[in-house]
């Protein structure tokens, strides 16, 4: 095992296969992953959720190095926790609800994300990439029957056919052959897989160059966000900065646009940039040590399309994403919970093929979506031309006396995304006052279950689930009795739940009691997707209306009520 700051790396040894005379795997793999890190484990624990075998084929023999994507919002723990893989990140994260923006030395702005004593998760943590991936490894060998993780195995070629993919692997100084319906390409932002397929992402890069730094540093200050316009440690530029758990503090800095990269990051460089930024904080007394540098640019670009008949495309590999908002592994999270159900249905035979293009669709949304946040704040932290500098210094200086103008530096955190437009969903012919959204993921409130408090996210599964808000713990309609003895005879799993206004919650959980009102629309019946956003609602739906919208929802054609 090797140390690298705080964090043990624990090497893992490559391994080959048994493999016939001319070095091929005999075995026929359902899905096989092109990377190991969090969003290639996240899609191998997504597909093993639905009993769905992968292989996932890593160059490298430990978790990444170096704090890399450090920050978790709300939606991607919730993603964590249906994945199995929740708690080791809440008990090693450091949880934060906002930050603040300096202009030189004088704070500007405090902002706060929005979180009440409703939420059961916190809107978001700090913890690094290396510990992510560690305990999504350790998710994963909970399933060993249903992921291998090949360490120190290189993916060297691949052939597309009209029902799989032939892929050429290295481990281990041999070479052999192996056999997939499916591969998913979750290998990064120099991903090979892309490169083989002669595809490239498009949209904006930016000239903005950055340096991060890690140190260890045992500062007292809070977990939060802090950015820095203009500060004395860097003069003209912009620095960030988080905290991170084992005294480990993130420092991420601009360098003028003609600097020699290589120049900038040579540590006797970092160091003295370190210490001045220290000396302005009046923290460069305490014991401080760089443990890992890297640079990056800022890009918001995407490939067309995440699907390519039977290669598909998730996280890096599919689009890239500026820090700012803390937009990009959160979106690979999304990739790989999306995309893993619908993979999981289509190798099952419980849907079509066509079902993967509502995840080309969806996500691409998504990619929109973030992208426009994001390139408002990266044009505001690394301004793309002269016009653009003005216009930021003219608001920071107002920002000192208007705090609406101070607005401009709030760095837009990422948020959960829904699907308004997606195909899965039913047409909403009922008006609503329920904050439950057609498009949208469930959102996290409260209710009472047989064991106490749980929430509507913790009513997510594998499976899709009927929400039904009722008067009383027995009020249920006639047509919904009858709707839910039309879903008996097909293959999709169901799951049933009413949430009431009054009675007691039942033991097997199929009722659970109101706890917040404002959640709640008596009369509302909801159809929930396996990754928790809603595919339709309605009031009093007959059994032909649910049959119709399940069916949609999964591009299938059979139906079946597990009520659990």
């Amino acid at each position: 095992m090797d140390r690298i700051g705080p964090f043990v790396y624990e090497q893992h040894a490559p391994r080959l296969p048994a493999l016939d005379a001319n070095a091929r795997e005999a075995h026929r793999h359902r899905v096989v992953i092109a990377g190991g890190g969090p969003v290639g484990l996240s899609l191998a624990l997504a597909l093993a959720r639905w009993g769905v075998a992968s292989v996932v084929i890593e160059a490298d023999t430990t978790v990444c190095t170096g704090s890399r994507a450090i920050c978790i919002s709300r939606r991607s723990l919730e993603i964590l926790q249906q994945l199995g893989a929740l708690e080791g990140h809440l008990e090693k994260g450091l949880p934060w609800t906002g930050g603040r923006t300096f202009h030189g030395a004088d704070e500007i702005l405090h902002f706060t994300m929005p979180h009440d004593e409703r939420q059961k998760l916190p809107p978001m943590i700090n913890i690094q990439q290396y510990w992510i991936e560690q305990f999504l490894v350790e998710a994963a060998q909970q399933h060993a029957d249903l992921i291998d993780i090949r360490w120190g195995s290189e993916l060297t070629g691949f052939e597309q056919h009209d029902d799989g993919v032939t892929l050429a692997v290295r481990a281990a100084g041999t070479d052999y052959a192996m056999r997939a319906d499916w591969l998913v390409a979750c290998d990064g932002g120099q991903s090979f897989v892309r490169k083989q397929m002669g595809l490239k992402l498009e949209g904006t890069g930016f000239e903005g160059k950055y340096v991060i730094a890690d140190i260890t540093l045992p500062s007292p200050y809070p977990t939060e966000r802090r950015a820095w316009f203009d500060p004395p440690s860097n003069p003209g530029s912009t620095v960030l900065m988080h905290k991170q758990p084992d005294d480990l503090w993130r420092i991420d800095y601009q360098i003028p646009d003609d600097a020699d990269l290589d120049e900038a990051l040579r540590p006797e460089n970092v160091s003295a940039f370190v210490r001045r930024h220290l000396e302005m904080l009046g923290e460069a007394h305490l014991p401080w040590q760089i443990v890992w540098i890297s640079a990056y640019r800022a890009g918001a670009m995407t490939l067309p399309s995440y699907v390519h008949g039977r290669v598909l495309f998730a996280g890096n590999a599919a689009h890239a994403m500026p820090i700012f908002g803390v937009r990009g592994l959160n979106s690979g999270f999304e990739d790989a919970f999306n995309l893993g159900w619908k993979l999981a249905c289509v190798a099952r035979g419980l849907a079509g093929e066509t079902l993967l293009q509502s995840y080309d669709s969806e996500r691409l949304h998504a990619f929109h979506v973030n992208a426009g946040s994001a390139i408002k704040s990266t044009e505001f932290m690394a301004p793309p031309s002269r016009g653009f500098s003005l216009m930021r210094e003219a608001a920071l200086t107002l920002a000192h006396r208007h705090a609406d103008i101070a607005q401009l530096a709030n760095p837009r955190q990422t948020t959960a995304i829904g699907y308004p437009d997606s195909p899965l969903s039913a047409m909403a012919l009922d008006r609503f006052t329920t904050e439950l959204v057609v498009g949208d993921p469930l959102p996290e409130r409260p209710v009472r279950g047989p064991d106490g408090i749980t929430h509507l996210t913790d009513l997510v599964g594998p499976h899709f689930t009927v929400l039904v808000f009722a008067e009383g713990d027995r009020d249920i309609e006639p047509n919904l009795a009858e709707a839910s003895k039309a879903l008996e005879d097909g293959a999709l799993p169901l799951r049933i739940v009413v949430v009431a206004k009054s009675g007691e919650p039942q033991a097997d959980g199929q009722c659970l009691r109101v706890v917040d009102d404002a959640a709640t629309e008596t009369g509302a019946v909801h159809l929930i997707r396996p990754d928790g956003h809603v595919a339709g609602q309605w009031r009093s739906p007959s059994g032909a209306t649910l049959r119709e919208a399940l069916a949609q929802a999964a591009h299938a054609h059979t139906i079946s009520g597990e009520q659990a």
